[in-house]
Order: structure tokens, then sequence, then C-alpha cells
């Protein structure tokens, strides 16, 4: 049996040591980058980073640095970012997305011992970022963030650090939380100075007696910040609802109607049995009621802040770009200040700022993020690139036909859609409860006040009151939020971000999925598989293929030499480049030629429509290699149980060459090729028209149109912190073949919700079967209201950690 060899791991990252094998200090490293972080905190008595997590650290393999951050040298870009400014202090806030775990944490708060100059670091571990305050004379933004790239975290920085945060956005989730702040404040107090009246105290003589009556009027004091300023959205939103449906705009009722109309009565009816009937009053009952109210649309409104649902260009697009200038040399140069004739220089895996032609150098141009494309297309000189695009390969030089804004990528931002807030509309669930709950609470209080008005008039106000104070939509106002934010916090923890609870309500509408291809159903193009079909290759000419497809920069020639990755290449001499049909080289006395058809000189009838790079040594043909996609895991059975509950469609950027096999999962009629980002859109509109609720799940920008216009839209992402478009969800793409499991248990959430309706239902029977006697005291109001709405939400929430434990989304 043969001897099984024990994997090398890299003492810093953790990855297997394949390639290379270095070792210092004892220890295994997998890379020179991984070894030089090691090297760089023993030097700095900062090994600790290792004890707190094993191979805390990030691979550093293929990182090259040198050069990338040039740009932060110029003033003008370097005063865009900072936070603050002035001649021995700046301040700075980057979003470092590789911070992972406590180590990242220990070791970036760290970082002034590491790097001179640095006064202050503190890490904000949820949301990923990293505060920096340090001496510019001591040290510039350049040498802290190149350093902060060698050991791992470097910092992402796009034209979106230049805008600043939305502060309106700031001071509406401040005010929430004053208003919890106040109302819980002066909740705490009215049940304090309410306990004369809990325990019945028997106040006999003239000083306790008027104590009482003096915290009766206290509470009155205390109650008003809780109805004018704790309950002041409810009161507002009723308003509105109710104009709304006068002027006959809608004909649901908000769900704030009854919430409002129940703390209405508790104050008015407070309000009265204090200064007019000197007795006991529910305004502990009130105050706690609009205090749970607000704890619950606090719950309601978190969401995960550290993730961005809202995206434009300016998220996509890098920060600055090396502009030529009149001497012949380039610097840098913020992209939003690129005119119509700049000169730019673009290196390998950058991103085309704005619509440019190719003046120098050889353009392979990755479309795959923009239109779908998965093929990097050859572009020739004095040709049209359009923004949006990633070059592969050498540095190539570029002359500014359109400003970033005015460009072809931009125009997807320019549509109506865009400028418009996307909002999720209400569902039918809380459209329907917040009408019939409303519409039979005030029938059966004007019921119960006409019985008393001809029975025993004198409790037709006692009664009528009662039924509207007892009769609060706890069941929706506290059950929804609490159960789908514990939702929210699951579905998180699987990797699945939802922008806000209504998205896991809407999910249980849809009737229609929309899927890109590229980068959703299959992985990206770096993923794809080289196939071969031919005659048998052997080991020498195996060695020829990749010793000369390793000549060229191009992506195809990659994914050969990465289908060669065992084979040993050699010197090849005379290699030439043919843009856009082929290479060719001398390997010892052999030609060898890689290409297209009509490069190779290939007959017409043998050629075929699907991408083949052919392959001929020394005028024979060989055989051709043919780039598969490669499917993302858990694609079959994922699209095998969708398409029972849901009608499937697929709209792609790219050729059809993948619809045979498309086809064996999702109906023919139903895929679509070659389509641009306006047709997704204009595809999405046709569906929504024919009254579907539509998913459109997607990757890229060429997708970001058809998200904003769906239903809900979801993006995929392999990493949810860099760069994903505008979407009401995003998905991460390891738990792609989960995604009918997060569907399911949105269902299951909401039957939940419809279960705590039915206890809520039980309590409102009770409480107003009580009410309409017209004998509800203070103190059984203030226990019973509370217990039930407690009660029911607790059963919400237990109920769905145990339907989440069993569907396997929580570990035991």
């Amino acid at each position: 049996m043969p001897e099984i060899k024990e994997a090398v791991l890299c003492h810093h990252c953790g990855e297997e040591c394949k390639d290379e094998n270095l070792v210092f200090d004892q220890k295994n490293f997998c890379c020179l980058g991984c070894q030089t972080v090691y090297e760089l905190l023993q030097e700095n008595d900062l090994c600790g980073y290792y004890d707190l997590n094993d191979h805390a650290g990030v691979s550093l393999k293929s990182k090259d640095h040198q050069g990338k951050f040039g740009y932060l040298l110029n003033p003008e870009i370097e005063a865009s970012i900072l936070d603050f400014k002035s001649e021995g202090l700046h301040k700075v806030t980057l979003f470092v997305p590789s911070v992972h775990c406590s180590s990242c944490v220990w070791l970036l708060e760290n970082f002034n011992k590491i790097q001179a100059g640095v006064l202050y670091s503190r890490l904000n571990f949820v949301k990923k970022e990293l505060s920096l305050t340090y001496d510019p004379r001591k040290v510039n933004l350049k040498e802290i963030v190149g350093l902060l790239a060698t050991v791992g975290y470097e910092p992402l920085i796009s034209l979106q650090n230049t805008v600043r945060p939305d502060k309106v956005k700031t001071k509406k989730d401040n005010r929430l939380l004053r208003q919890i702040a106040v109302t819980g404040f002066c909740t705490g107090n009215i049940m304090l100075l309410s306990f004369p009246e809990y325990f019945k105290l028997d106040l006999q003589n003239d000083v306790d007696a008027q104590y009482q009556q003096f915290f009766l009027y206290l509470n009155v004091l205390l109650a008003l910040p809780v109805y004018f300023y704790g309950a002041a959205d409810y009161l507002k939103g009723a308003w509105v609802s109710l104009k709304e449906v006068w002027k006959k705009n809608t004909d649901s009722l908000s769900v704030d109607i009854p919430i409002a109309l129940g703390v209405t009565a508790l104050f008015v009816r407070s309000t009265y049995e204090t200064l007019w009937n000197d007795g006991g009053a529910y305004w502990d009952s009130m105050a706690g009621l609009v205090f749970f109210l607000l704890v619950g649309k606090w719950v309601q409104k978190k969401t995960f802040d550290y993730l961005s649902f809202e995206r434009n260009y300016k998220s996509y697009f890098p920060l600055a770009v090396e502009v030529q200038e009149n001497d012949g040399t380039y610097s840098y140069k913020n992209v939003d200040d690129l005119k119509s004739g700049d000169y730019i220089r673009i290196h390998n895996n950058e991103l085309i700022p704005a619509d440019a032609i190719l003046m120098d150098g050889k353009a392979f141009i990755d479309y795959s993020f923009v239109t779908g494309e998965s093929e990097a297309e050859s572009i020739h000189k004095g040709e049209l690139i359009y923004a949006g695009g990633r070059q592969k390969g050498q540095n190539i030089v570029l002359k500014v036909s359109k400003e970033v804004s005015k460009s072809y990528l931009t125009q997807l931002w320019n549509q109506q859609n865009f400028k418009e807030e996307k909002e999720v509309a209400k569902t039918k669930l809380a459209n329907n409860f917040s009408k019939y709950f409303t519409y039979i609470t005030i029938g059966i209080s004007v019921l119960t006040a006409i019985y008393w008005y001809f029975v025993n008039p004198s409790l037709v106000w006692p009664a009528f009151t009662a039924v509207l104070m007892v009769a609060c939509p706890c069941a929706l106002t506290l059950s929804m939020p609490f159960t789908m934010g514990a939702v929210m916090e699951i579905f998180g923890k699987n990797k699945f971000y939802v922008k806000n609870q209504e998205v896991i309500q809407k999910i249980t509408e849809v009737k229609d999925i929309v899927f890109d291809k590229t980068g959703t159903l299959t992985k990206g193009s770096s993923y794809s598989q080289m196939t071969f079909e031919g005659s048998n290759l052997s080991d020498e000419e195996g060695i020829m293929i990749k010793s000369v497809a390793e000549q060229s920069t191009h992506p195809i020639s990659k994914l050969i030499v990465k289908y060669f990755e065992n084979v040993r290449a050699e010197n090849v001499s005379n290699f030439s480049e043919t843009e856009g049909a082929g290479i060719q080289a001398n390997f010892k006395d052999k030609i060898v030629q890689i290409g297209h058809a009509d490069f190779l000189g290939i007959a017409k009838n043998e050629q075929h429509q699907d991408a083949r790079t052919y392959i001929s040594i020394d005028g024979k043909y060989k055989g051709f290699f043919k780039s598969t996609p490669v499917f993302r895991d858990g694609f079959d059975s994922l699209i095998h149980g969708l398409k029972s509950f849901y009608q499937l469609h697929v709209l792609s950027g790219d050729k059809s060459t993948d619809k045979a096999i498309l086809a064996n999962h999702i109906q023919e009629n139903q895929l679509h090729f070659e389509q641009k980002p306006e047709d997704k859109l204009r595809f999405i509109k046709t569906l929504q028209k024919q009254e579907h609720s539509v998913l459109m799940i997607g990757d890229g920008l060429n997708d970001a149109g058809a998200l904003r216009q769906s239903d809900l839209g979801i993006a995929i992402s392999e990493n949810t912190q860099i760069f994903t478009p505008a979407s009401d969800a995003i998905l991460d793409a390891g738990e792609f073949g989960r995604l009918k499991t997060f569907f399911d248990f949105s269902k299951t959430a909401v039957n939940v919700v419809k279960l705590s309706f039915l206890l809520s239902l039980v309590y409102n029977f009770i409480c107003i079967s009580w009410a309409v006697t017209g004998t509800l005291s203070p103190v059984v109001a203030a226990i019973f209201m509370p217990l039930s709405s407690i009660s029911v939400v607790l059963f919400a929430v237990i109920l769905t950690y145990y339907k989440a434990y069993r569907a396997h989304l929580l570990k035991s």
C-alpha cells in the first residue's frame, strides 16, 4: 500500500505548501510573502498573533503590491480619503475586507507597533473598518496602506471612498434610539410610581394620600413625552393612512391605525381617570406598550450594517488612474477628473474607468462583469474599449473618449429606476392583517358602546375605551419583527444576508425566478475547465504546448497552461503573437501553433461555432481545446428542487454555447442568450406586466438594472465584502446550492408568525371579553398586556430557532 504523505501547511495562512516549501525558524511557509509577514511580526515581538488562532494569516501568493498605491502620494487624492487633516495629524478610516478573526483584531489594533508614525489604531470588527491616526511628518498614507497590504490586510479603496455617509439616514437611526431612551426612562419611572396602585395600599393618613395624588400627576407629566414623542411616528402614520384612504389612493389601512387607536385610548382614558376621577389610570400600560413597540421597530431596522446593499458604479471604479502629462511622464489623477482626450495607462487586472480608444499595447478585455460574456475579448489598436472592462495582460495605453459620468457603464444608473430608492412592497400578510384587524376592533368597540348605552349608560365610556386599549396588534407589530430578526440572524450565520425583514416575507410570494448564467449558475471564467479533443498527446507534445502557451498573457493561454499544471515548461524561440488569431513559436526543431482555425489554416467546413482553440505541431493538426464552464456546487439538486415550485428563466450575456447543457435542467424556451443589460431589464418588466412576482439572481453590473427592477434581487458574490451590484440580498457563492433551503425557511418563518397571530387572538379574545364588561382595572391591564406581548414574542422566537435547528441552519 503506497505511503500517504502528510500535507505540509503554511505556518502563516494554513494553505498547503505545494509549489514551494520555505523553511524559516523551523516553520514552513507556502510563499515568500507569508514568510516576510512572519519575520516582520517576529521583529516587532508580535508573534502572539499566531497564539490566538492557528494559521490566522491571509495567503499572500501572487500578491504584488509594487507601485499599486502610488496614487496615494497625490495630495488631492489623499485629502479626498482622509477624515481629518492638520499639519501634524491625519485621520483615516479604511475598509479591510480580509478581517476574519480575533488574531486580525489583535494585530491591526497593534499596528502602531509595526509602523512608526502611526499613533492610534482601532478596528470595528463588524463593519471591518480600521480607524487610524498618524503623523504625516513621519509616515504617509501610501506607506501605511502598502504595509497593510504586505501583511495581508489590503484596504479596499474605490471611487466610493470620496462619497461621505448619508447624514439623513444616520439622523433617523439616532432619532429612534433617542425615542427608545426617552420612552424607556419614562416607562421605568411610571411603573415605579405606580407601586401604591399595584399593591392596593390603604393610605389612610393625609400625607400618604397626598403623595399618591402627587405620583398620579407626575405620571401624567412622564406620559406626555411617551405619547407625543415616543408614539409620534405611529400617530403620524395613522393620520397619513387615513388621508390616503379618504382620497381613495388606496384601500389598505396601515397597521399604525390600530396601534394609534390603542395608544390614544389609553392616553385619553388615563387622563380622564387621573384628572377628573382621581382614580387609578393606565399610564404604565400605555408607556410599556409604546416602549415594546419601539424596541420591536429597532429590531426590525437592524440589519447587516457592514454590507452595502445599495451600490453604484463608484463602488466598482478605482479611485485614481495613471494619466500622461505633457512631458510624456505619468502621474496619478482622480478618476472623476478624467477628460476626453486624456491618455491613461492601465496595468494587468486593472479596470478601465471610462470609454477609451486603444493607442498602444495588446488588450485582452474581460467584460464578464459588465456584459456577462465569459470569454475575454481581443481589442486591436484604434478600437473602442468600454468602461467596466478589465485588462488581462501587459500594460496598455488608452485615449479617453468619454468622461466617467458619460460612459457606457454609467448609463445603467441614468435610468429612472436607478434614481429612485427601491422599496420592497408591503406583503399580503401585513396588508390583510392590518386591514381586517382595524375594522374588527372598531366594530367591536362600537357595538360594545351601543350595548351599554341601552343597558347601563355609565359603562359606555369605560367599555368602549377598554376594548380599544386591549385590542393591540402585538402579533404583527412585535412577533413579526422579532421573528424576522431571528431569521435574518440565522440566514447571516449561513452567509445569506438580506437587506431588511420585508425581503424574507416577499420571498414567499415569488412565482418566477430569473438567473444570470456566468458567475451565477456557473463559477467565474477563471474557474473554467479546459478539455482537449483530438489525438493522444505524448509527454513531449504536452511540454511543447505548455512552453509556447506560457509565453502569452491571453486568458485562454493561461487556461491551457493550467491544463498542463503537472508538466515542466522549457524554453522556446521565435515566439510571435497575432492579435485575435493565435500564437506560434519554435520548440527545438518543431513549429508549434495555437489559435483559431483560420490561423492554423483549417478548412471552413471543419470549423465550428463554439469557441475552440486549435493545436498544430509542425503543420500537423493535433486537436483542439474547448473551455467548458464549471457549474456551482449543488446546481443540479437546486434546479431540480426549484422547478417544481417556480417558473425558471435564464438570461445570459454569453453566447449560446452552453444551451444544450442548460436545456437538460431548464425548459429550452426559457433560456435566453446574448442579452444586453437593457434586454434583461425589459424581460423583467414584461413578466411584471403579467402580474408575476419576479426574483432576479445575478452577480455583475450587467445584472444591476434587472436586480433593481425585479420585485426582489439577490446578488451572488465570491466575496460579500468586496463588490456586489445593488440588491435586496447578498448570497455567498459557496452557499448557492442551499438557496431552496433559504426559500423554504422563509415560508416557515411566515407560518411561525401566523401561529403567533393565533396565540395573540386567544389573548385578545380573553382581554376583549373582559373589556366589554367595562370592569377592566388598571392593575389587570398592567399585568396582562405586557404578559401577552412578551409571551407571543418568546413563542415566535423560540419556535423559529427550533425550526432552524430542524432545517440544519443551526448547529447543535
